[in-house]
């Protein structure tokens, strides 16, 4: 399954219409609509509660809104199943980080390559013929494109499980953009991070939406507001499941209703860590 249309760097590449999500009688999404545009990072904002991952959700297919469309390069994707859309082009990280504690962090990232695999990745163990020509060449990928990106080189042969969160964090990126996704959602990537690890992760965000080897599309969920203001070039703000406003950080930080409703009169700098 593949999407043709061609896209240019400013022009919508993810659109929601109308979204509406419930659960029992709470409204978790109420009529969202968004534009999310080729080549920018976007990130989304809100109290716990204020239905950001919800809306995560129904973009990456594991749920199905009730009313309302979601449209990937103009074509309604409503109807498709996650790895449909991860073939399409769509990739995604989660709040709590999901690796294979069991299996090394090269072993983690190649799974994220799946979506690549001719002959199929499990054929990829036995080698022979085209087969081991294709898992030299994604593992070539994998060493010299994502491990040296992440800096992750001294711990690629190690069990995911045995290493500190920081780092599982990158092994879940590293997957995540091994499927080599046009858009790439990260739900909380910062959480849980030391200040340090911050820093390197919003690093590393920018190289993959900036440089050319890359150029993939953000959508980002995040409470540091501080890196959130630096690294995005728009910003939407969820509240009870109503979007109050969207725009540049520039004029979220400013606007007195999104200091009101996400931190309560508080500087939107405050929850930098």
């Amino acid at each position: 399954m593949s999407v043709s249309k061609e896209i240019k760097p400013g022009d919508v590449l993810l659109e929601l219409d109308g979204i509406w999500m419930s659960f029992g009688r709470v409204c978790a999404l109420d009529g969202i609509s968004v534009k999310i545009k080729k080549g920018e990072i976007h990130s989304i904002i809100g109290p716990n509660g204020a239905g950001k991952t919800v809306m995560m959700n129904c973009i990456s297919g594991l749920y199905h809104p009730q009313k309302g469309s979601i449209y990937y390069r103009g074509e309604k994707i409503n109807h498709l199943k996650p790895h449909e859309r991860a073939t399409l082009g769509i990739a995604r990280t989660f709040q709590k980080v999901e690796v294979f504690g069991g299996m090394t962090v090269l072993d983690n990232i190649r799974l994220g390559r799946h979506i690549h695999y001719k002959s199929g990745i499990l054929s990829g163990s036995i080698y022979l013929g085209e087969t081991a020509r294709e898992e030299i060449e994604h593992r070539k990928f994998i060493e010299e494109e994502i491990i040296d990106l992440l800096e992750i080189e001294h711990i690629r042969h190690k069990p995911v499980g045995m290493l500190p969160y920081g780092l599982q964090k990158r092994v879940e990126l590293g997957r995540a953009i091994a499927l080599e996704p046009e858009l790439l959602i990260l739900d909380e990537p910062l959480a849980g991070l030391n200040l340090e690890e911050v820093e390197d992760m919003a690093r590393f965000i920018l190289d993959i939406n900036q440089e050319k080897r890359w150029k993939i599309t953000c959508l980002l969920v995040e409470h540091d507001m501080g890196v959130v203001m630096d690294i995005s070039d728009n910003v939407y703000v969820l509240n009870f499941g109503n979007m109050i406003v969207d725009g540049p950080p520039e004029e979220i930080q400013k606007n007195p209703e999104v200091i009101k409703a996400y931190l309560g009169e508080e500087d939107l700098y405050a929850t930098r860590k």
